[in-house]
Formats: C-alpha cells, structure tokens, sequence
C-alpha cells in the first residue's frame, strides 16, 4: 500500500525542524552525545542500518540515546553531512561515515519531528 503524504508548509515551523536536525547532526561531528536527551522523544523509534536488510529496531528514548550515544563517541571515526532536506515535521539526512579504518559508506536518514524532539529516524545505507 502507498500512502501519499502532501507537505502544507503553513502547518509547519520548518526552522524548529531545521535546527533540531543541526543539534542532532552536531552530536555526530563533535562526539558529542550530551544533547541527545533534550533532543530525543520519549516514544522515539529508530530503524537501524544494521543488520541488513531491515535493520534492528529501537524503541523509546533510552534505547535511542544509548544508540547515538555509541554511535557518536566510537573511536577515529567521522560523518560528512552531505545535505539535509526539511519538509515540514520531516527531515532527509544525506551523509557519508567515515570508519576507524578509513573505510567508508554513505547513508540516509529520515527523520520525523514533533513537539520540538525527534520521534523517528530510519536510517538506510548504499551496497
């Protein structure tokens, strides 16, 4: 089944969007988790890239923050953001992360916003 989802830009303060998707974005660039809290729905889910092909599934705010959290602070590693889309409560991420061992791959995120925190993040990766 398709659904069909059609933006009314009036119905959405896209710069709350916009610069919860920088803050958010900001945690992976410095290895900064400590603003993930403030950030994070209580009733937050994620869809992990790993383990191919649906990706593990994370449900509420401590198992999302615990998530980032290791994400953010491993070791010698790094994301490019490449692009970030805001369309209303939502948000595209277009990034490539950098591993500990020089490898990389790109990715993609969709986000989803409300009441000012991050409700969903489904993350998909290239290969």
């Amino acid at each position: 089944m398709t659904q069909e989802l059609v933006m009314d830009a009036t119905a959405y303060d896209l710069s709350q969007t916009a610069e919860i998707m920088r803050r958010y974005s900001d945690v992976f660039q410095r290895h900064d988790p400590s603003a993930l809290a403030e950030l994070v729905a209580e009733d937050c889910v994620i869809e992990n890239t790993v383990p191919a092909p649906d990706g593990a599934r994370y449900a509420g705010q401590a198992a999302c923050v615990g998530l980032w959290t290791a994400i953010a602070t491993q070791a010698g590693t790094r994301f490019d953001i490449e692009e970030t889309f805001v369309a209303g409560d939502r948000a595209t991420i277009r990034w490539r992360y950098f591993m500990a061992d020089g490898n990389s791959l790109r990715g993609v995120n969709l986000m989803r916003v409300a009441d000012g925190r991050i409700v969903e993040a489904m993350g998909y990766v290239k290969g």
